[in-house]
């Protein structure tokens, strides 16, 4: 959700020009905070914006978007006095997963461009101060909050000030315990998929477009509606076995060896290199499991849970000595929530064939074994799993939900602490605003002086 209100903040920016363009928008000055100004064009492209995506304003939009913008040159005012720098390679990054989110989401580059009327090194020129200014708020805001801590005697009190009928509701949360095991692939598939990439170069050498190839057979599902096209990366964002190759590339007319990752087998030609990122085009084949290898998958799995079950051994020991799962193998096998940081799931986060399983398990019951898709790589991989703690929706206790109050506090306190340092920073800034864009009932009543 977060990525994409950013993402749509994004968007806004970048079709502001086109915006003022079609209103024939006359600027003036509204707001100067420090030696920055606040242009009237600027505040009607951001509501007309709004109005077009069915954003709703806390109030009048000309009283809230000027301070919206007031608030964050605020904070750009005080990183540029504390020497708060965002480096060139940072924002070159951000730029880049940005403008491949947004041809995700739009379709194509040549959507892309379409849909803000300006080609791609306009949006990439354009996008670049507000990715700065973005890392660099962020920056800021991390300073300021640096060393903030809760005790525990802060979130007693903090539950014990709650009226009985604002305490939070906790929703019904499970803790699941998983082994994996990949059924193994025959050598004959790996060998007809090779086979195949190799036709695919071949097709390539003699004059067919690998982008027309990646699209009509690369099961890369993210890239191979863009003609297999990556976008921007940086080493330490692609499988290693991935990027060494695409890295290792110098002539877009050729076509890379096979490569094998995680995710299976590829083929891959050089778009551009750009510093330390590259962008490339790929075909990904994933061999196919067979019936026999997925069965004998199956009857180990079967094996190891009846042997947890008659008490040979614990179903973490067994996680550690045979679960195939990197992620979750050093951990006993407890799945771990990537949103919360915690081991806690409502059943809707997790994967939608383990909630299928353990919906009407019992604490401590293991399932019998299942197939699923690998969430980090589609791969077909064979399961059991474990019911390890489960709980019921119930008003929130000190007792059993300190942490989840805990960061309540700590979320509380640092909102708290940001909004007194808003209320400080104006007393000592300068801040002028047009007269005929006072009367307003700011949520900082300090920019009127």
């Amino acid at each position: 959700m977060k990525q994409f209100i950013y993402l749509t903040a994004l968007m806004l920016v970048l079709a502001l020009p086109g915006l003022q363009a079609q209103n024939n928008i006359v600027d003036e000055i509204v707001w100067v905070v420090g030696d920055e100004a606040i242009l009237k064009s600027e505040v009607e492209a951001y509501r007309l914006q709004a109005l077009q995506e069915g954003q709703k304003f806390s109030g009048d939009p000309y009283c809230v978007i000027p301070e919206q913008l007031a608030v964050q040159k605020l904070f750009l005012h005080q990183a540029e006095l504390d020497s708060i720098i965002v480096t060139d390679n940072d924002v070159i990054a951000n730029v880049d997963r940005n403008i491949n989110h947004m041809i995700n989401v739009l379709g194509s580059r040549e959507k892309m461009e379409e849909y803000f009327g300006k080609p791609l090194s306009k949006i990439r020129e354009e996008q670049r101060e507000y990715a700065r200014n973005e890392q660099t708020i962020h920056l800021m805001k991390q300073t300021l909050l640096k060393g903030q801590s809760v005790t525990p005697a802060e979130v007693r009190a903090y539950y014990k000030s709650l009226p009985s009928d604002s305490i939070a509701i906790i929703p019904a949360e499970i803790e699941v315990e998983i082994i994996t095991l990949e059924p193994k692939i025959p050598e004959a598939e790996i060998e007809a998929i090779k086979e195949r990439l190799r036709e695919f170069t071949e097709r390539v050498n003699n004059g067919e477009k690998f982008s027309t190839l990646a699209v009509l057979y690369s099961e890369h599902r993210a890239t191979a509606k863009f003609g297999g096209e990556t976008g921007f990366y940086g080493k330490g964002e692609l499988l290693p076995e991935f990027a060494a190759t695409a890295f290792s590339l110098t002539d877009p007319t050729k076509v890379s060896r096979i490569v094998e990752t995680d995710d299976g087998f590829h083929i891959i030609q050089l778009i551009e290199k750009r510093g330390d990122r590259v962008n490339c085009r790929h075909i990904l084949l994933k061999p196919r499991v067979s019936a026999t290898e997925r069965n004998e998958a199956m009857m180990r799995l079967d094996s190891i849970a009846d042997f947890i079950r008659k008490g040979k051994f614990s179903f973490g020991d067994a996680a550690m000595m045979y679960s195939q799962d990197k992620n979750t193998r050093k951990n006993g096998g407890l799945m771990f929530n990537s949103n919360t940081g915690t081991s806690h799931f409502q059943l809707e986060e997790l994967p939608q064939e383990v909630s299928k399983v353990v919906y009407s398990m019992n604490l401590g019951e293991i399932s019998a074994p299942f197939s699923m898709l690998n969430p980090d790589n589609d791969k077909e991989i064979c399961a059991i799993v474990r019911v390890k703690n489960r709980t019921k929706a119930h008003k929130a206790t000190v007792e059993e939900d300190f942490l989840k109050l805990k960061d309540i506090v700590l979320q509380k306190k640092q909102e708290k602490l940001i909004q007194e340092w808003i209320v400080n920073k104006q007393k000592e800034i300068y801040v002028r605003i047009d007269e005929k864009w006072r009367n307003c009932d700011f949520q900082y009543p300090g920019w009127i002086k």
